[in-house]
C-alpha cells in the first residue's frame, strides 16, 4: 500500500441551524479552500467522496459539481456521525491502493434545530436495537435518544467509579477554553464547571453545556500519493500512518451494558489496531480531537484509546492530563461541545484541525511541536474510525 500525505484541507466556520448558507454553499466553499491550501487545480482530482448525512441522494454531486465538471467518480457516503472521516477512508484508501493519484473528500451538512429525528417513519429505524437494549436497561424518558444514551453510560461510570458530576463539567469547561481561541467554533465564550453545572439538566449527568449541539458546517481535505505529493512540493506535508474502522461486536447488544452500547468496545478496537498499523503507543502521541458529542463520551475515550487506564478518568480529568501542559491535549479546537456537529462535516473538520497542528498553523491554539495526532470519530449504529496521522 502506498503512502498517502493530506496536502490540503479546509473548513468554513459552522452556524447555527437557520443562520448557515446553503449546504452546497458552504461544500464549495470547503473543497475551494483545500484545493488552494493543497495547491492544485480541481481537475487533478482523481476521485471525490461526498459525505452528508441529512439529504436527498446527489446532494454530494450537486457541491461537486459547482467545483468542477470534468466527469470523475462522485461517491456519496453516509455513515452516521462518522460520515467524515468514512469519507475521508474511502478517499484514503482509493490512493493507498493505486486508484488514483489524488481524490478529495468532504463533508457537509445542513441541519435542523433541536435533537436528531428520524426522517423515514414508515420503516424500521436503523436505531431500534439499541433503543430496545436502552429500555430494557434503564428504561425510556423524555429526553432527547442520543442524550439518554450518552448520559445512561456516562451514568454507568458513575455509578462504577463513584465519578463526581463536577468532573462531567469539567470536560465542558476546557472544551470552551480551547475553543475560545478558535474562530471556526460556534461557542467561544468560556464557562466555568459551576455555570455548566447550573444550565438545565438534559439527562443526567448531562446538563445543556455538556452536549454538541446540532450546526451546519462543511470541512474537506485533499489527499495523496507520495510520489504526486513530491511533484507539488507538498513532500513534508502531513500524512496517515494508520486508519482503522470498527463495527459493533456482540458485546454492544449482549454486555446489557449503557457503556458497550455507546461504542466503548468498537473505539478501543479501533484505537489498538491503529496504533499496531503506526508502530507507535498512545503515550506517542501528541494531539487528539476526540469525538465528544456529549462529555460523558469524551470521558469514556480517553480510557477507550488508552490515554489513561481503565476507571482513572477522573484524575486524569483534574489532573489537566487532557488539556495544555498536560500528558495529551485533547480536542483543541474545542471539540463538538464548543466547535459544533454538522454530522457529516465533523470528521473531516477533525482532520483540517490535526492537519494545522501537524503543520504548525494552528494559531494560538498551537500544541508546540505536535508530531504524532490521532482522530477519534463515531457514529451510532454503528461505526467508530481511528487516524493516526504524523508530520
Amino acid at each position: 500500500m502506498r503512502k498517502v500525505h493530506v496536502i490540503g484541507v479546509g473548513m468554513v466556520p459552522f452556524q447555527k441551524p437557520g443562520k448557515s448558507e446553503e449546504y452546497d454553499v458552504m461544500a464549495v466553499k470547503a473543497s475551494r479552500a483545500a484545493l488552494e491550501d493543497a495547491g492544485v487545480d480541481y481537475r487533478d482530482i482523481g476521485q471525490a467522496y461526498a459525505g452528508y448525512v441529512y439529504g436527498d441522494s446527489t446532494c454530494g454531486q450537486r457541491a461537486v459539481y459547482q467545483v468542477g465538471l470534468t466527469g470523475i467518480p462522485v461517491f456519496n457516503v453516509n455513515n452516521n456521525c462518522s460520515t467524515g472521516s468514512s469519507a475521508l477512508m474511502l478517499a484514503q484508501q482509493a490512493v493507498a491502493g493505486g486508484t488514483v493519484e489524488c481524490a478529495l473528500a468532504l463533508g457537509f451538512e445542513k441541519m435542523e434545530r433541536g435533537a436528531l429525528g428520524s426522517k423515514f417513519d414508515d420503516r424500521i429505524g436503523p436505531l431500534q436495537d439499541f433503543a430496545e437494549l436502552m429500555n430494557d436497561v434503564q428504561g425510556i424518558a423524555a429526553a432527547p435518544p442520543a442524550a439518554q444514551m450518552f448520559g445512561g453510560a456516562g451514568r454507568e461510570y458513575r455509578f462504577e467509579h463513584g465519578t463526581k458530576r463536577e468532573t462531567f463539567a469539567k470536560i465542558a469547561e476546557k472544551a470552551r477554553k480551547h475553543a475560545s481561541q478558535n474562530p471556526y467554533a460556534l461557542f467561544r465564550d468560556t464557562l466555568s464547571v459551576e455555570e455548566i453545572l447550573a444550565s438545565p439538566e438534559i439527562f443526567d449527568p448531562l446538563t445543556r453545556y455538556q452536549c454538541c449541539p446540532p450546526t451546519c458546517g462543511a470541512a474537506a481535505a485533499i489527499v495523496c500519493s507520495e510520489e504526486f505529493a513530491k511533484k507539488q512540493g507538498k513532500q513534508d506535508s502531513p500524512w496517515i500512518a494508520a486508519q482503522v474502522m470498527t463495527t459493533d461486536f456482540p458485546s454492544t447488544f449482549e454486555e446489557k451494558s449503557m457503556i458497550k452500547m455507546v461504542g466503548y468496545d468498537m473505539a478501543k478496537a479501533a484505537a489498538s489496531k491503529a496504533y499496531e498499523q503506526a508502530g507507535i503507543g498512545p503515550e506517542d502521541l501528541d494531539v487528539v480531537e476526540l469525538h465528544d458529542c456529549f462529555t460523558a463520551n469524551e470521558l469514556l475515550t480517553y480510557e477507550a484509546l488508552g490515554l489513561c487506564a481503565e476507571g482513572e478518568a477522573e484524575k486524569f480529568i483534574w489532573d489537566g492530563d487532557n488539556t495544555f501542559g498536560g500528558q495529551f491535549v485533547t480536542n483543541p479546537s474545542g471539540g463538538l461541545l464548543s466547535k459544533g456537529h454538522p454530522l457529516g462535516a465533523t470528521g473531516l473538520a477533525q482532520c483540517t484541525e490535526l492537519v494545522w497542528h501537524l503543520r504548525g498553523d494552528a494559531g494560538k491554539r498551537q500544541v508546540e511541536g505536535a508530531k504524532v495526532a490521532l482522530q477519534h470519530n463515531l457514529g451510532l449504529g454503528g461505526a467508530c474510525v481511528v487516524t493516526i496521522y504524523r508530520a
